[in-house]
C-alpha cells in the first residue's frame, strides 16, 4: 500500500515538473529597454564638387551639419540569451546646416533616425554583458526648405529620406536581475543631395553626415 502510495506520489510530482519548467522559463523575460543621451557627430562630407551656380554668379559649398546631442529610446527582444533585435528610437531633432557663405546657421532641418539592429550578446562574462549589432537606418528629414543664403529665403532643399548601414558596439553592466548601465557606440551610413529651390539650379552636391554616436545610459530588463 505504501508503494502504491509512493508511486502515485511521484507521478504527481512528475506531471507537475512541465509547469515547473514554463515557470521558470518566464522569470526570463526577453524585453530589454534603455535610455540614452547620445553625441551625434557628423563626419560632413561633400561630394559633385560642390559648387554650383545660385541665381547670379551666386555660389554655395561647404554645406555641413552641426554636431548635436539627443535622446534615445530603444526596445530590445532577445529571441535567445546571445540573440536580440533593437529597435533604436527618437523623436525628430534639429539640426542645424552650416555654408561658407553666411556667418550664421544657413538653415535647420529636422531629422527622425530609426535604426533596426540584430544583435549578439556575449553573457558569460558576469554581470558585464557586451554586445555587436549591425542593422540598417532609415533617417526622414523635415523642414527641408528652411534655408536661406544672402537674404534669398528657401534657396535650398534637401532629400526627404536616407536609407544606409549602421554598426553598432557596446555592453550592459547589470548591478542586478533587473538594472544595469549601458555604454554604446555606433556607426550609420547617412547622406542627403542638396538642391537649389530655382529652376535654374540643380543638384548643389551630395551631403554626407556619417555620424559616430557614442552614448550612454540606463538599461531595465523585464
Amino acid at each position: 500500500m505504501r508503494i502504491k502510495s509512493l508511486v502515485a506520489a511521484m507521478a504527481a510530482v512528475a506531471s507537475l515538473a512541465p509547469i515547473a519548467a514554463q515557470a521558470q522559463a518566464a522569470e526570463e523575460n526577453p524585453w530589454m529597454v534603455r535610455v540614452r543621451a547620445v553625441d551625434v557627430l557628423f563626419q560632413n562630407g561633400q561630394s559633385n564638387g560642390g559648387t554650383n551656380n545660385l541665381g547670379a554668379g551666386v555660389q554655395t559649398n561647404n554645406i555641413r551639419a552641426q554636431n548635436t546631442w539627443i535622446p534615445e529610446f530603444d526596445v530590445s527582444y532577445f529571441f535567445t540569451k546571445n540573440i536580440a533585435a533593437e529597435l533604436v528610437l527618437t523623436y525628430p531633432q534639429k539640426v542645424n546646416i552650416y555654408s561658407n557663405l553666411t556667418s550664421g546657421p544657413t538653415g535647420t532641418i529636422n531629422a527622425l533616425p530609426p535604426s533596426l539592429l540584430l544583435q549578439y550578446h556575449f553573457t558569460e562574462m558576469g554581470a558585464l554583458k557586451p554586445y555587436i549589432g549591425a542593422g540598417i537606418n532609415y533617417t526622414i528629414f523635415g523642414n527641408r526648405n528652411n534655408f536661406s543664403l544672402l537674404g534669398v529665403n528657401n534657396a535650398l532643399t534637401v532629400d526627404q529620406n536616407s536609407v544606409g548601414f549602421v554598426g553598432q558596439i557596446g555592453s550592459d553592466y547589470m548591478f542586478d536581475k533587473n538594472w544595469g548601465a549601458n555604454i554604446d557606440l555606433k556607426y550609420a551610413t547617412m547622406s542627403t543631395n542638396v538642391n537649389g529651390s530655382a529652376a535654374n539650379v540643380g543638384n548643389i552636391g551630395k551631403l554626407t553626415l556619417n555620424p559616430w554616436m557614442p552614448a550612454v545610459g540606463i538599461t531595465y530588463k523585464f
